[in-house]
């Protein structure tokens, strides 16, 4: 008996002690985009008649340890064994070594990136004309594009040929071999900004000859300038997110649909208590996000009612459904007004529902 009881005690003492790579999450705060957070209103829209909006459009989120956090083996058992929390690999949150704070760098980036769809979307959706452009997003560090391209410059043109969109500059530079020359013509960012605040057309351009060189990643070897392509966009009024220490992608969809309630007549939800969650692209493409079982489960327990999941989610998250939730399968933003349309009316039976099989 003593020699169980010695033998219990050191497995407990060893449980708590040795660490395990594992990473835990579990739910977040879940926030209307309807409504205020911190005494603000979450969308603020000026320059463009809104209306009244009634009900919830919860965007949810995840809670995650951080990165320098140690789990040992008792919070990992008990973490696998609740229902409200999901112990995961430290790495899939946090892969290749990735320190807290480049991953909240990178989630902020995400977030913001997310804000600039959710708004092209929605405005797209209603037929307001949005002016975009390609521009150098990102330049790195020692590469030849250094110090020639800037962050914000538009690209205009690659070797005379029209950049109509970010994939656009790759394809035209990889058809170059390492060691060539490529021209790029652009609107200089400092130019750009001016004529934005002086709400006129930027004109000034200049061409901008690079040596590229070549890719060492684990890609085909291909010709390299270091630069990373984006999108940015010019809006016909003022559409303000203010919605603080929240990261990552996954609420594009759920702002995109709160901005369009907000610049539509009457209420898209008929008053009903609606979350959801889902990437966004600037054509209203719903894309897939990690964490879904913990968000249901946070949105249930706020009191909501159906939850708009993306459809490459739909499997995973109808495994394990929190009680008196209806999980609703969308694509496209055009697929989350539709059901919405439909749980205003009482029609739930016409709601593309998930499954198990998808």
């Amino acid at each position: 008996m003593l020699a169980s009881t010695l033998m219990l005690i050191a497995l407990l003492c060893a449980g708590v002690l040795i660490p395990v790579p594992y990473a835990e999450m579990s739910p977040g705060p879940t926030v209307n985009t309807l409504g205020e957070h911190d005494g603000e209103p979450v969308l603020q829209v000026s320059g463009h008649r809104t209306y009244p909006a009634a009900g919830h459009l919860n965007m949810t989120t995840v809670r995650v340890t951080s990165a320098d956090f140690r789990m040992n083996l008792v919070e990992a058992v008990y973490g696998w064994l609740a229902h409200d929390t999901k112990v995961v690999p430290h790495d899939t949150l946090y892969p290749d070594g990735k320190t807290e704070e480049q991953s909240t760098q990178e989630n902020a980036e995400e977030f913001s990136q997310s804000q600039e769809s959710a708004k092209v979307a929605a405005l797209k959706e209603l037929h307001i004309p949005v002016t975009s452009w390609v521009i150098v997003s990102t330049v790195i560090k020692d590469s030849p594009a250094e110090g020639r391209l800037h962050a914000g410059d538009v690209i205009k043109a690659v070797d005379g040929t029209r950049v109509k969109q970010p994939s656009d500059v790759a394809k035209l530079v990889t058809r170059h071999k390492p060691g060539q020359k490529v021209v790029f013509t652009v609107v200089p960012a400092k130019e750009q900004a001016a004529a934005e605040k002086a709400h006129r057309t930027a004109t000034k351009t200049r061409d901008v000859t690079i040596t590229t060189t070549g890719s060492d990643d684990k890609g085909a070897h291909r010709a390299i300038v270091g630069i990373s392509a984006g999108t940015d966009h010019t809006f016909p009024f003022t559409i303000d997110i203010k919605l603080a220490d929240v990261g990552g992608p996954s609420a594009g969809l759920m702002f995109s649909l709160g901005i369009y309630d907000k610049l539509t007549p009457g209420s898209l939800t008929g008053g009903k208590f609606v979350a959801g969650t889902g990437t966004i692209d600037d054509d209203g493409t719903v894309g897939p996000i990690g964490g879904i079982e913990m968000k249901t489960v946070g949105a249930r327990a706020k009191g909501a009612q159906y939850f708009l999941t993306p459809a490459d989610n739909c499997a995973s998250a109808a495994k394990d459904t929190p009680s008196g939730l209806t999980l609703v399968k969308v694509k496209k933003i055009g697929d989350a007004l539709d059901a919405l349309k439909d749980i205003r009316e009482g029609r739930t039976a016409d709601l593309p529902k998930c499954t198990t099989k998808g």
